[in-house]
Protein backbone atom coordinates (compact mmCIF):
# COMPACT_ATOMS: atom_id res chain seq x y z
CA UNK A 1 0.00 0.00 0.00
CA UNK A 2 1.72 3.13 -1.16
CA UNK A 3 0.45 5.27 2.00
CA UNK A 4 2.70 2.79 3.94
CA UNK A 5 5.58 3.48 1.61
CA UNK A 6 4.79 7.49 2.11
CA UNK A 7 4.74 7.12 5.53
CA UNK A 8 8.53 5.66 6.02
CA UNK A 9 9.09 7.35 9.49
CA UNK A 10 6.74 4.00 10.97
CA UNK A 11 8.93 1.81 9.13
CA UNK A 12 11.98 2.74 11.08
CA UNK A 13 13.70 3.20 14.94
CA UNK A 14 16.30 5.67 15.99
CA UNK A 15 18.77 5.17 18.63
CA UNK A 16 21.62 7.63 19.48
CA UNK A 17 24.97 7.11 18.60
CA UNK A 18 26.85 9.71 20.08
CA UNK A 19 26.42 13.05 21.90
CA UNK A 20 28.00 16.17 20.99
CA UNK A 21 31.80 16.13 19.51
CA UNK A 22 34.37 18.21 18.44
CA UNK A 23 37.82 18.80 16.78
CA UNK A 24 40.08 21.78 16.22
CA UNK A 25 42.85 20.94 13.54
CA UNK A 26 45.97 20.92 15.05
CA UNK A 27 47.98 19.46 12.10
CA UNK A 28 49.06 15.84 11.69
CA UNK A 29 47.45 13.46 13.89
CA UNK A 30 44.77 15.80 14.82
CA UNK A 31 42.01 12.83 14.12
CA UNK A 32 40.74 10.65 17.40
CA UNK A 33 38.39 7.85 16.49
CA UNK A 34 34.82 8.34 18.64
CA UNK A 35 32.95 5.54 19.40
CA UNK A 36 29.18 5.70 19.34
CA UNK A 37 27.04 3.91 22.22
CA UNK A 38 26.61 0.28 22.14
CA UNK A 39 22.98 0.16 20.66
CA UNK A 40 20.91 -3.40 20.37
CA UNK A 41 19.36 -3.88 17.20
CA UNK A 42 16.72 -5.96 19.20
CA UNK A 43 12.92 -4.64 19.30
CA UNK A 44 9.56 -5.82 19.94
CA UNK A 45 8.99 -6.56 16.40
CA UNK A 46 12.41 -8.42 16.09
CA UNK A 47 16.08 -7.72 15.21
CA UNK A 48 17.17 -4.64 12.38
CA UNK A 49 18.43 -6.19 9.57
CA UNK A 50 19.81 -2.83 8.42
CA UNK A 51 21.06 0.64 9.56
CA UNK A 52 21.71 4.22 8.63
CA UNK A 53 24.36 5.79 10.77
CA UNK A 54 23.81 9.54 10.28
CA UNK A 55 27.35 11.73 11.39
CA UNK A 56 25.70 15.76 11.38
CA UNK A 57 28.49 17.97 11.48
CA UNK A 58 28.62 22.20 11.37
CA UNK A 59 32.59 23.26 10.13
CA UNK A 60 34.14 26.28 9.96
CA UNK A 61 36.78 25.57 7.21
CA UNK A 62 39.48 27.98 5.80
CA UNK A 63 39.20 28.08 1.72
CA UNK A 64 39.78 24.72 0.48
CA UNK A 65 40.33 23.02 3.63
CA UNK A 66 38.40 19.80 3.98
CA UNK A 67 36.47 17.80 6.96
CA UNK A 68 36.72 14.47 6.34
CA UNK A 69 35.60 11.37 8.05
CA UNK A 70 36.18 7.63 8.06
CA UNK A 71 35.26 4.57 10.30
CA UNK A 72 34.32 1.16 10.85
CA UNK A 73 31.40 -0.64 12.63
CA UNK A 74 31.93 -3.13 15.89
CA UNK A 75 29.23 -5.74 17.23
CA UNK A 76 29.01 -7.42 20.77
CA UNK A 77 27.04 -9.94 22.26
CA UNK A 78 25.73 -6.97 24.73
CA UNK A 79 25.83 -3.45 25.69
CA UNK A 80 28.62 -3.29 27.76
CA UNK A 81 30.84 -4.13 24.18
CA UNK A 82 31.31 -7.82 25.54
CA UNK A 83 33.03 -9.60 22.67
CA UNK A 84 33.39 -6.48 20.58
CA UNK A 85 34.75 -6.96 17.29
CA UNK A 86 35.07 -5.40 13.68
CA UNK A 87 32.27 -6.15 11.56
CA UNK A 88 31.67 -5.37 7.81
CA UNK A 89 34.10 -3.06 5.72
CA UNK A 90 35.45 -0.19 6.89
CA UNK A 91 34.21 3.07 5.77
CA UNK A 92 36.91 5.35 3.45
CA UNK A 93 37.91 8.34 4.54
CA UNK A 94 35.46 10.62 2.49
CA UNK A 95 35.53 14.45 2.41
CA UNK A 96 32.33 15.95 3.34
CA UNK A 97 32.84 19.64 3.39
CA UNK A 98 35.42 22.13 1.81
CA UNK A 99 35.75 25.45 2.53
CA UNK A 100 34.66 27.67 -0.17
CA UNK A 101 36.79 30.70 -1.07
CA UNK A 102 37.55 33.53 1.95
CA UNK A 103 36.45 30.30 4.30
CA UNK A 104 33.40 29.46 5.37
CA UNK A 105 30.81 27.73 7.55
CA UNK A 106 29.49 23.96 5.94
CA UNK A 107 26.62 22.33 7.86
CA UNK A 108 25.55 18.75 6.56
CA UNK A 109 24.94 15.26 6.77
CA UNK A 110 27.32 11.87 6.47
CA UNK A 111 25.19 8.95 5.39
CA UNK A 112 26.29 5.61 5.89
CA UNK A 113 24.19 2.28 4.94
CA UNK A 114 25.01 -0.86 6.65
CA UNK A 115 23.82 -4.11 6.07
CA UNK A 116 23.78 -5.55 10.04
CA UNK A 117 21.92 -9.09 8.54
CA UNK A 118 25.32 -11.04 9.69
CA UNK A 119 25.60 -8.92 13.12
CA UNK A 120 25.65 -9.86 16.83
CA UNK A 121 22.76 -7.59 18.99
CA UNK A 122 24.47 -5.03 19.59
CA UNK A 123 26.57 -2.51 17.16
CA UNK A 124 28.24 0.80 17.58
CA UNK A 125 29.84 2.50 15.03
CA UNK A 126 33.31 4.25 15.70
CA UNK A 127 34.15 7.54 12.96
CA UNK A 128 37.18 9.80 13.05
CA UNK A 129 37.13 13.12 12.45
CA UNK A 130 40.16 15.22 9.85
CA UNK A 131 40.16 18.55 9.23
CA UNK A 132 42.99 19.46 6.41
CA UNK A 133 43.87 22.94 7.41
CA UNK A 134 45.29 24.66 10.49
CA UNK A 135 44.36 25.28 13.81
CA UNK A 136 41.57 27.92 12.60
CA UNK A 137 39.05 25.12 11.26
CA UNK A 138 36.88 23.47 14.09
CA UNK A 139 34.19 21.16 13.36
CA UNK A 140 31.02 19.98 16.12
CA UNK A 141 29.46 16.76 14.82
CA UNK A 142 27.49 13.65 16.27
CA UNK A 143 26.17 10.60 15.06
CA UNK A 144 22.60 8.69 15.30
CA UNK A 145 21.54 5.60 13.92
CA UNK A 146 18.13 4.36 12.68
CA UNK A 147 17.42 0.75 12.33
CA UNK A 148 15.30 -0.76 9.47
CA UNK A 149 14.34 -4.26 8.76
CA UNK A 150 12.49 -5.58 12.33
CA UNK A 151 10.03 -8.33 11.42
CA UNK A 152 6.71 -6.30 12.66
CA UNK A 153 5.78 -3.87 10.72
CA UNK A 154 5.22 -0.79 11.39
CA UNK A 155 7.76 -1.02 13.54
CA UNK A 156 7.42 2.49 15.83
CA UNK A 157 4.24 4.88 16.30
CA UNK A 158 5.19 8.17 16.67
CA UNK A 159 3.45 9.74 19.13
CA UNK A 160 2.70 13.30 16.78
CA UNK A 161 2.09 12.64 13.39
CA UNK A 162 1.89 15.71 10.91
CA UNK A 163 -0.71 15.49 8.26
CA UNK A 164 -1.94 12.38 7.10
CA UNK A 165 -1.14 9.88 3.97
CA UNK A 166 -4.52 8.03 4.07
CA UNK A 167 -6.15 9.63 0.98
CA UNK A 168 -3.26 8.37 -1.03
Amino acid sequence: MRAEFHNGGAFARTARGSGNNAVVAAGAGDAVEVNSAWQSRMSEGGIALSAKLIVSFTTTLAAGATLTFAGNFQDALDGTGLGAADFGASVPATVVATGAAGGSTETGTFEIDVDLSGAREFIRGQMTPNLSAGATDTAAWHMDFVFFGDHRQPITKSPVNIGSVDAL
